[in-house]
């Protein structure tokens, strides 16, 4: 049995004050101890709610240590020599809109290192939550309002799906990936990790020793979610997705848009729910973290921070005119779009 185990979760942010608390909260239900946080550029209250909530013992926060731009890189490269996750059991590396849903045991991390056969690494494979027509922000749980994702076995045409890992302390490690830990390439074959998918299935060779440079981070995904998949919130709501575009381009002006990546994951042919089984537990944490000091206003503030930058993107041309193509964009994926233009199907399902 998995029993009590020190399980670190690590992740980078930029303007995710919103989010903080639901993300740490949820993953307080599925058993992670320990969170290390890097910031880097706040200007929401993001990096001011970490530094409260640190000052109360339930994260770590550091400055993004990036000299460049490799932000996220550079961060878990630091994270390796960081006591709290040198410490861990497990290290578990995800983004804040990534929620892994459990379906074994009591839904916890250890119950699915036991449904795996306690391997040194265990990969979920991505469902991603579409928009499904959610316009406005609300300050309440994400997993609860966005219920909607693609067929959880394909995606845009494709059976392989990306991943993020779960990685035993004793893993081989030569580094932290962002996906999925890599392994020296001298460790001898005996001695390769046991790995397995969401199912307990060992994960297939050429994604072992990342020998596929097209599948380094991704596998088939059927069959693959037996004991838990990954619910994956890359768009939320319209309102969010403005703020999320803006914060990864800050020079938009004069720029054509493009939906690809919306429309990518906006697929609603698919309806799971099953998450919810978390909420009860999640909305006591949230209650209870709001309660200590003053994270509940510091919550607040980025809420408030969230909104106005809502509003001032929207005084521009270029983000209501995105804000109206999005809402009307097409919810057939791109790929699938031109395969069914090419087999001549495509008036029939328009």
């Amino acid at each position: 049995m998995a029993g009590d185990l020190a399980i670190t979760a690590v992740t980078c942010v930029k303007n995710e004050g919103p989010f903080l608390l639901e993300w740490i909260a949820f993953h307080q239900c599925i058993g992670v101890t320990d969170f290390l946080f890097y910031s880097n550029d706040c200007d929401d209250g993001t990096d001011t709610l970490l530094d409260a909530l640190a000052a109360l013992g339930h994260v770590t926060h550091l400055p993004n240590p990036a000299e460049g731009r490799n932000y996220q890189m550079e961060a878990l490269q630091d994270a390796k020599g960081q006591p709290v996750v040198q410490n861990a059991d497990w290290v578990w590396i995800a983004d804040v809109d990534e929620f892994p849903n459990i379906h074994v045991g009591d839904h916890s991390f250890a119950a699915l290192i036991d449904a795996c056969g306690d391997p040194q690494a265990i990969s979920l494979n991505f469902q991603f939550f579409a928009n499904d027509d959610v316009g406005a922000f609300e300050d309440r749980p994400v997993i609860e309002q966005f219920t909607k994702s693609h067929n959880p076995d394909m995606w845009c045409g494709e059976a392989a799906i990306e991943v993020k890992s779960l990685v035993r302390q004793d893993f081989p490690l030569h580094y932290y990936g962002a996906h999925r830990p890599f392994f020296k390439a001298n460790v001898k074959k005996k001695q390769r990790p046991r790995w397995t998918d969401g199912s307990g299935r060992d994960v297939q060779h050429r994604f072992l020793v990342a020998a596929n440079p097209r599948r380094i981070r991704r596998f088939p995904a059927t069959g693959s979610r037996l004991h838990a998949t990954l619910n994956h919130y890359a768009l939320r709501s319209l309102d969010s997705y403005l703020v999320k575009n803006d914060r990864g381009d800050v020079n938009r002006e004069n720029r054509a848009f493009d939906d690809t990546y919306w429309r990518e994951r906006n697929d609603p042919a698919w309806e799971d729910r099953s998450i919810h089984r978390y909420l009860p537990a999640l909305e006591a944490r949230i209650t209870g973290l709001k309660k200590q000091g003053n994270i509940g206003a510091l919550h607040d503030a980025c809420v408030t921070a969230h909104k106005a930058r809502r509003d001032a993107l929207l005084m521009q041309p270029e983000y209501r005119e995105m804000q109206n193509q999005l809402r009307h964009a097409n919810k057939l994926p791109p790929q699938e779009e031109a395969m069914l233009r090419d087999l001549g199907l495509l008036e029939e399902i328009i």
